[in-house]
């Protein structure tokens, strides 16, 4: 009788610039880098009929930052926005919570990001978000007392800066491959797209046919029932080429090729998009994806700030 095959040890890590990431996640603590004094805190007059706005995007993005930061309602939001300004020495108006909730519907939130050399690597990934019930605590206990409701957010990441590049916010009932096209659309056209990578939700025409159309190579494995596409099409031809060699090689094998397991990045990065809270506070869709798209712009703050750079040791 055989012995069996000793199992192989897990994989160890080292983290190799402990000394910048210290210091960037206490910057990550710190108010007042949210709070640029050169911005333009009042709103430019722009001629059009009616009363003019009195305070800018940036204004209201900085206020909005705030509250999803501190998970703070909008009148607590306005008094930590007005402490802040007075420690600041700025003599500013503060918007009160009605301006910043009607405001909050229109707003186009700036998200920052980061351009790295080379074409741009995505990766795309959805979760679910919810909005509306009852807590975990409070089902378990009593009961669903409310119908729970809860939406999509698809995100693409680039791997060279983990910035998220584009987002979307779906209904529940959208499914993922149709948002693919919508969020490579977001990428500014004088910018390469390399590969896009995406589980096997998004083995489909459409997605394959919009990754070539943005000039890109999809690493979308083959869903197991998946038989080859009919058609002489770039789409079909790059989708049956996976086919085959998954077929020839074996699913694992092309997924090591291809660096496949690179997308768990995403998925870490879903971790931290829900760190903000598991619910959105806002129930209107456009408040519900102003506030999912602040969340963005904090993530890729906190990149820019400094992130850890992580190699393998066995």
């Amino acid at each position: 009788m055989s012995k069996p095959k000793p199992k192989p040890k897990p994989a160890r890590y080292r983290t190799t610039n402990w000394s910048a990431y210290n210091a960037a996640l206490t910057k990550r603590g710190s108010l007042l880098i949210w709070l640029d004094k050169e911005m333009a805190w009042h709103a430019p007059h722009e001629g059009r009929p009616g009363r003019p706005p009195v305070f800018s995007d940036a204004a209201i993005q900085f206020c909005l930052s705030i509250k999803v930061l501190l998970k703070l309602p909008l009148r607590q939001t306005a008094g930590m926005v007005a402490s802040l300004l007075r420690l600041a020495g700025l003599d500013w108006p503060v918007p009160d919570f009605s301006t910043l909730c009607r405001r909050q519907k229109t707003l186009k939130v700036q998200i920052p990001y980061r351009r790295a050399g080379g074409p741009l690597n995505l990766l795309v990934d959805s979760t679910g978000i919810k909005f509306l019930g009852d807590g975990e605590w409070q089902a378990r206990k009593h009961g669903l007392q409310g119908r729970r409701q809860w939406r999509k957010v698809h995100l693409a990441m680039d791997t060279a800066t983990s910035d998220i590049r584009a987002v979307e916010f779906t209904p529940s009932r959208e499914g993922d491959s149709p948002v693919l096209p919508d969020l490579l659309d977001q990428i500014p056209d004088d910018e390469d797209i390399g590969t896009v990578t995406a589980d096997g939700a998004y083995d489909t025409r459409r997605c394959h046919s919009a990754i070539i159309a943005h000039g890109g190579t999809a690493i979308i494995p083959i869903r197991k029932n998946g038989w080859p596409w009919k058609g002489d099409c770039p789409a079909s031809r790059a989708r049956n080429e996976t086919l085959r060699a998954t077929r020839h090689y074996s699913r694992a094998f092309w997924k090591r090729w291809t660096g496949y397991h690179i997308r768990s990045r995403a998925e870490a990065r879903m971790r931290c998009l829900k760190a903000f809270g598991e619910r959105i506070a806002a129930r209107d869709p456009d408040r519900q994806t102003a506030e999912i798209h602040i969340r963005v712009a904090l993530m890729n703050r906190f990149n820019a700030l400094g992130t850890a750079e992580i190699v393998r040791v066995t």
